[in-house]
């Protein structure tokens, strides 16, 4: 019976530590799929777009992307229009953040979206564009210049490869499902094309975006509000994600606790400045106080 329990209780951890072994390997082999190999988004901060590139609008029209700037911050997504998947998810949640910030499409900051399947047509940006389009007016019903300011993009394999590696940004084309895999991100252009800023995955913070605007416009657009706020937080290029500023927030902690200590001395002066009058006022002319 003991050598029988033994037996038992050695196969029941052989097919523990098997299902284990099974569990793991599941859980990797998505990662090892050979059509992620090179997927990904390099960092090029600070680097100029070449904004001499050709595209096609949403009419059909050609255009150059210096054409499109306005002298405003430009937020950059590059998708698939005909993605049924993430590219949904990154133009929807965007939409979802566009609409929550304080800033107005066409006015403070413009957004161009930019197919990376060279396929695509002006046609399908269009009809992109109208949907998109009518879900943000209708909780922005004073952004009137949004539709000058919202670009749908579509161009040649030569100006989406030339635009893409700018960006750093790297996918690839998978045949058999006849969809481009590629990185999910915002990327915060400055009103010149330079690269200022990325957001990675999806679900942008709304404070992430209207803080990164407001940098890459060099203060130009934005309250005093957004001003402190950027002292308060620095980026985090790693993350992706702005974060509180210690440094900062002791610095300024320390000149309010100066100007509290200043004000607090001042009162106190004053105080015993007119107590001082007022015994002086008691005193007679020529004589002494009684």
């Amino acid at each position: 019976m003991k050598r029988s329990a033994w037996l038992l209780n050695l196969a029941a951890m052989f097919l523990i530590l098997a299902g284990a072994f099974t569990a793991r390997a599941a859980a990797v082999e998505p990662l090892a799929n050979p059509i992620l190999h090179g997927v990904g988004i390099d960092q090029h901060l600070n680097t100029q777009l070449p904004m001499d590139l050709p595209f096609k609008d949403e009419t059909g029209g050609n255009v150059k992307l210096s054409e499109l700037a306005r002298g405003r911050p430009i937020v950059l997504v590059l998708v698939q229009y005909n993605c049924p998947s993430l590219c949904t998810a990154i133009l929807n949640d965007m939409l979802s953040t566009l609409k929550v910030i304080p800033q107005n499409i066409g006015d403070e900051y413009d957004v161009w979206a930019v197919s990376i399947d060279p396929r695509e047509t002006p046609e399908l940006a269009a009809k992109k564009k109208g949907g998109y389009l009518r879900s943000y007016q209708r909780t922005r019903s004073g952004a009137i210049n949004a539709s000058a300011g919202w670009h749908f993009l579509t161009g040649t394999q030569e100006s989406v490869t030339k635009l893409t590696d700018a960006v750093g940004y790297r996918f690839r084309y998978d045949a058999a499902a006849d969809q481009f895999v590629h990185p999910a991100a915002l990327v915060l252009l400055t009103p010149g094309g330079k690269i200022s800023r990325y957001f990675f995955g999806i679900n942008y913070d709304p404070t992430d975006v209207r803080l990164a605007l407001v940098q890459a416009s060099n203060g130009r657009i934005g309250s005093f509000t957004d001003q402190v706020l950027l002292f308060c937080y620095h980026y985090d290029p790693a993350s992706g994600k702005y974060g509180l500023a210690i440094g900062n927030l002791l610095r300024a902690a320390g000149v309010l606790t100066i100007i509290l200590l200043g004000g607090g001395l001042f009162l106190l002066w004053r105080a015993d400045r007119r107590r001082t009058r007022r015994l002086l006022a008691l005193v007679p002319p020529g004589g002494a106080a009684p």
